[in-house]
């Protein structure tokens, strides 16, 4: 990259590894706000366990709510990282050294965090499990191994563990460097974690062919896992949920809301950590770029799944799409999808001086998710509310507080979860940032000096 500071070895560890030894106010404040949220979101979780699915507002025909809403929005965020991680790691893209850790273990977390709301959502877990392990053979009843929702759990387990693995393999070298320099109970979880790493000219082989490896491997599961939760909702009879488009149209949305929370996260980490010699203005307006192509790509789907409802003409379809375009209260998501996931961010990203922009760029992803987690709201709920054809059993959906604190909860456990990541390891990869210094170089072109990557094969 063009703007690298030149730095000293010692002078990036000492800097990354700065916030696992000061606590500055800020985090204070994060880690209480979120840790005060969190502990509504345990009560809410506590007080539905114990009184049943009756005190929220799920009734017939409305049995998915908010709950599995925000199931697939944290699919959606889980993308971001192996998208940044595993494509910009095979093509050696310089500007993903600063991100790819913060948007690896974002991915593990949202994916934790989605998991976790199917489960909630079946009101009673213990009996789930019960049901299902050790699974009843003798009454020859077998689920149907066709349909995407047995495919669901075997994909996300999947994807969460190559996420896990290649985030491992990427934090190896840190492992060592930081049981080099602690005392006490980090520099035996340091020990154990650093799998006797020494840097070796062999151990760096290896580490650098399983990065490789990993991000070959974990590319189809990344497109796969977005995939079949469409495919949850595109092979029911549901009007306006049977659509072909559904897989590509989930998984660009997936990308367009999770790189822009990768865009929140930089932000955060470098006013929380001061990391400004590290994530700098030009990895904003790298990934403002993207941002462009991947939300028109979300735009183009987004207009076609509303043409694929209208095109058969059939008269269900066309009714819940005019219940969706003109009526209260989807009427107004309607505008907002339009508006915050696309109408306002890509124009302004157009402007590099607006890409460039920390405040502006931190705003506008925010902008981005809140339209995203509505379009997902958008999609669901409107095909339940009109499923039967007879209208007295349609029904109107109204979440209660238990939802409304379930999901506010979830974005707090994913943000207290990443500062704690952050309080025992290094929130930004040393050894990359290191490996950086070592290639940028200076060359004379003409009568100027140009900064320059000087990478051997």
């Amino acid at each position: 990259m063009q703007e690298r500071h030149r730095l000293g070895e010692e002078e990036i560890t000492r800097e990354l590894f700065r916030p696992l030894v000061t606590t500055t106010p800020m985090m204070w404040v994060g880690f209480i706000g979120l840790g005060a949220v969190l502990a509504i979101f345990v009560f809410a979780v506590s007080w539905m366990f114990y009184w049943g699915l009756g005190v929220t507002g799920l009734s017939r025909p409305n049995m998915w709510g908010f709950m599995i809403v925000n199931f697939v929005f944290w699919i959606g965020i889980s993308h971001a990282g192996v998208m940044i991680s595993a494509i910009l790691r095979l093509t050696q893209a310089e500007w993903r050294r600063p991100v790819t850790r913060a948007a690896e273990v974002m991915t593990i977390f949202s994916l934790m965090t989605a998991m976790l709301h199917p489960v909630i959502h079946t009101g009673r877990p213990w009996r789930t499990l019960y049901w299902v392990f050790p699974y009843d053979f003798w009454r020859n009843l077998w689920p149907d191994v066709r349909g995407p929702l047995v495919w669901d759990p075997s994909a996300i387990l999947t994807y969460l563990t190559g996420s896990t693995l290649f985030l491992y393999t990427t934090m190896i070298p840190d492992m060592a460097l930081a049981r080099d320099r602690t005392t006490g109970w980090r520099r035996v979880l340091y020990t154990i974690l650093a799998l006797g790493w020494r840097g070796n000219e062999r151990q760096w082989k290896m580490q650098t062919i399983a990065g490789f490896l990993l991000s070959g491997l974990i590319l189809p599961v990344f497109v796969s896992v977005h995939s079949i939760v469409s495919w949850d909702f595109a092979v029911s009879l549901v009007p306006t949920w049977h659509a072909t488009v559904f897989a590509p149209y989930f998984v660009i949305g997936a990308i367009h809301s999770g790189v822009s929370a990768v865009v929140t996260l930089m932000a955060l980490m470098r006013w929380l950590f001061r990391f400004d010699h590290y994530i700098r203005l030009e990895h904003f307006d790298a990934i403002g770029r993207l941002l462009i192509a991947v939300g028109t790509g979300w735009l183009w789907f987004f207009l076609l799944d509303i043409f694929f409802a209208i095109y058969p003409q059939e008269a269900r379809e066309l009714e819940i799409m005019q219940f969706r375009l003109f009526q209260w209260p989807f009427n107004v998501l309607t505008a907002l999808i339009f508006i915050f996931g696309y109408f306002i961010p890509v124009p302004i990203w157009i402007f590099q001086r607006f890409r460039r922009n920390v405040k502006i760029m931190f705003w506008t992803s925010i902008l981005v998710n809140v339209g995203m987690w509505a379009e997902r709201y958008w999609l669901i709920k409107p095909g339940l509310m009109r499923k039967y054809e007879f209208t007295f059993d349609w029904n109107w959906y109204r979440p209660s507080i238990v939802e409304l604190s379930i999901v506010l909860g979830s974005f707090a456990l994913v943000g207290f979860l990443l500062l704690v990541f952050s309080k025992i390891f290094p929130p930004i990869s040393v050894w990359e940032e290191k490996e950086g210094q070592h290639f940028a170089q200076q060359l004379q072109v003409g009568k100027r000096v140009v900064n320059a990557i000087v990478r051997e094969f």
